[in-house]
């Protein structure tokens, strides 16, 4: 079966961004609440940066990812044809994936690299949603079990680029908690904040994309209860897109020149606060001690 043509869902939905990034930016100069951070003009300017520059570092590393994507999709004798009555359940598929990239990006610290981009923004809008990696090039790892059981990659991406448009909308402090059949089913602002915070019990939590049960099926779920604290545990105070977009990467750089060999793996793929322990100092045994 010929696949449809699939439209650019992003591209398309940039007017909307603009539009909506503006109407959140004119309610904080009507309704200002001085519990809420609202836009930072240094802060939104880095957002917009990297949202931009993104933009052209993605179709170099798409070429790269859809290359070793298809090459999986051709090599499986599977086949699974795609109908537009069938497109909520590929949807779906894409989520579930998703949600364990996202959370594979915060408990790997070679992946956390590229991710912590989007957390470094210490306030919290429609724009943070436009911060995005420079690096964008691991998580097609994540999608290969759909290509490897017959999903046309170009249905993944499709699908893709509707998750990350529903995702824009839940980057505001602007909508309070919603309807509970909503909350309990679908990401939430409320629950992309808590995503977002940098204290300790929101740490790791929420990782989803569209639908927020896989949170609660995998026991990473935290509602909102308190007010959340916007960017890293160690923010990086710097506005260089250039340091946003890189610094991790050289602090691994530098981790791994510090540390022997057989730590470099671990340093790589265990969590970002992941250091060797530190052997305890011999203690020197005086006479008085033997005696």
């Amino acid at each position: 079966m010929e696949l449809p043509h699939f439209p650019s869902v992003v591209l398309y939905s940039v007017p909307l961004f603009i539009l909506l990034m503006v109407l959140e930016r004119v309610s904080y100069w009507f309704h200002p609440d001085s519990d809420e951070v609202g836009y930072g003009g240094k802060d939104t300017a880095t957002s917009l940066s990297m949202g931009l520059g993104s933009l052209g570092w993605d179709v170099l590393w798409g070429l790269g990812t859809a290359v070793v994507t298809s090459a999986v999709f051709l090599a499986t004798p599977l086949r699974i044809e795609f109908h537009w009555w069938a497109l909520p359940l590929f949807l779906i598929a894409q989520d579930f994936c998703y949600y364990w990239s996202h959370r594979g990006h915060h408990m790997i610290r070679v992946l956390w690299a590229s991710h912590v981009v989007h957390h470094s923004a210490q306030t919290f809008n429609l724009s943070t949603a436009l911060r995005q990696s420079w690096t964008g090039f691991t998580g097609f790892l994540f999608y290969l079990p759909l290509a490897a059981v017959g999903v046309d990659p170009r249905i993944t991406a499709f699908c893709g680029g509707i998750n990350l448009v529903y995702q824009f909308w839940i980057h505001t402090e602007r909508i309070d908690k919603m309807w509970r059949p909503f909350e309990f089913v679908f990401n939430t602002p409320s629950h992309h904040r808590v995503h977002h915070a940098s204290q300790g019990g929101y740490l790791d939590r929420n990782f989803a994309g569209m639908l927020i049960i896989w949170d609660r099926m995998f026991g990473s779920f935290a509602p909102e209860t308190e007010r959340p604290v916007y960017g890293l545990t160690t923010n990086i105070a710097t506005h260089n897109p250039l340091r946003v977009a890189y610094h991790e990467y050289a602090a691994i750089v530098r981790d791994l020149r510090t540390r022997r060999v057989w730590h470099w793996p671990a340093t790589l793929l265990r969590g970002p606060g992941w250091a060797p322990a530190e052997r305890p100092a011999v203690q020197a045994i005086t006479p008085a001690q033997v005696s």
